[in-house]
């Protein structure tokens, strides 16, 4: 049944929290837990709406999927099958696509429908398959994806873009292929480097690690694993948003401090300045909220890119806090030619916002946002929203919620716990 989020805003939240497993760790290692020849324990494991999408692919397969805790999953691929992907899950979750690398290993064929997800520009996918062909994959394109190989043989890959699910996918192939792969202008953000890891843990050999130039050399088999995901540096980066834009003073417990470097600079220029000790994030209140101009006193610019640039993930909610901060900002989103369409419903709100293009915006503020009714378009611009429902003065109801759930869990009542005046409700009411 449909749900919405009713928000009350204007409320400072105070308190500790502390970030779920990194949703784009956990699906690659849920596929990765496929190439062994026993069941693997995934630990700090998100329960969100993406990750059961995505076990329900595995268990469709013949995988054995059981909860052994509230954030532990065992898998075991003993007895999973070569079969084509059932539609119309896989036309949920971006993520699906993940299963080729590990399928294709394994049985030398997979055939996939195009994978879902979230609606925020062209996503291709080109650079896998362009990758798998190196490897030796011959791919047939059609309604669906056909890929087969006979033998998987290492080889030297220059990636066409660093994209983050084609570097997990090669990776995933490359550790069964005969040889060496050497994979260049690979992604490197955390969640890629927990699935190297991971993937050695469960006996493969993997060097550069952390780098855009990783090195693989085949084995002939992975056993299981205990396969941990870390903590999410994105839900990090939207606790700090949030007690940012509130005025309030949250601690964010169980982080990893190396991940957050370029989005501690990003929130920097915003005027915001968590205090990292250890494993502990401290946002305290009465932020400065001002955005620092360049020299100069030039209006200064926030751009993502890939890691260790200012992560995409985060570039709606630098979005909302800007509108709370002194000054005028421009953003530059290079990932995606729609994430940044969400904007209209954050300029009904009361934001002073000018849309350039797809890619660019110029904020000004601070603007006082009022609550209205609003749609959650997808996961981030949907979390993006309830920042702006969490700082605006009266109600908001914010809509399509599903889409959160697919990247954050149990966001309502965890920020209820921080004092946060949200309820889930109904469609009946």
């Amino acid at each position: 049944m449909p749900q919405h989020f009713q928000v009350t805003g204007g409320v400072p939240l105070r308190g500790s929290i502390r970030p779920s497993g990194n949703k784009n760790a956990a699906l690659p290692l849920i596929a990765a837990s496929l190439l062994a020849d026993g069941p693997s324990q995934l630990t700090n494991v998100p329960r969100i709406t993406d990750v059961d999408t995505l076990l329900n692919l595995v268990s469709d397969l013949g995988a054995s999927v059981e909860w052994t805790g509230d954030n532990s999953v065992r898998i075991d691929p003993t007895n999973l099958r070569p079969q084509a992907l059932n539609r119309e899950m896989s036309a949920q979750i971006r993520a699906s696509i993940l299963l080729a690398g590990p399928l294709l290993a394994r049985f030398g064929r997979v055939k996939l429908p195009p994978p879902g997800g979230d609606v925020i520009g062209r996503r291709r996918v080109d650079t896998h398959f362009l990758a798998f062909e190196q490897l030796g994959a011959e791919v047939t394109v059609g309604e669906d994806y056909t890929l087969e190989a006979k033998r998987l043989r290492g080889a030297d890959i220059f990636l066409d873009e660093p994209s983050v699910t084609a570097t997990e996918n090669t990776l995933m192939a490359a550790v069964l292929a005969e040889g060496t792969t050497t994979l260049r202008n690979a992604a490197s953000e955390p969640h890629v480097q927990d699935l190297a890891n991971g993937l050695i843990g469960m006996g493969a050999q993997i060097d550069g690690i952390g780098t855009n130039v990783l090195t693989v050399q085949g084995v002939p088999s992975l056993h299981g694993a205990t396969l941990e995901v870390g903590p999410d540096h994105i839900e990090v980066g939207s606790f700090i948003g949030l007690a940012a834009v509130t005025n309030g003073e949250v601690t964010i417990e169980g982080v990893r401090a190396a991940d957050l470097r370029s989005i501690l600079l990003g929130f920097e220029r915003l005027g915001v300045r968590p205090v990292v000790d250890a494993g502990t994030v401290v946002v305290p209140s009465s932020q400065e909220r001002r955005i620092r101009p360049d020299l100069g006193g030039h209006i200064p610019k926030l751009e993502d890119g890939p890691w260790p640039a200012f992560p995409a993930d985060l570039m709606s909610i630098a979005v909302v806090v800007a509108t709370q901060c002194e000054g005028m900002l421009l953003v530059f989103e290079k990932m995606f030619e729609s994430r940044l369409y969400f904007l209209d419903m954050l300029i009904g709100l009361g934001a002073k916002i000018v849309l350039c293009d797809p890619h660019r915006a110029v904020i000004a503020g601070p603007a006082q946002l009022r609550g209205s009714e609003v749609r959650s378009p997808d996961i981030r611009a949907g979390m993006a929203m309830l920042l702006a429902a969490l700082a605006a003065e009266g109600e908001s109801q914010i809509y399509n919620i599903s889409q959160i759930d697919r990247g954050y869990e149990d966001i309502d009542g965890r920020l209820r716990a921080l004092g946060a005046q949200i309820e889930r409700v109904s469609a009946d009411g």
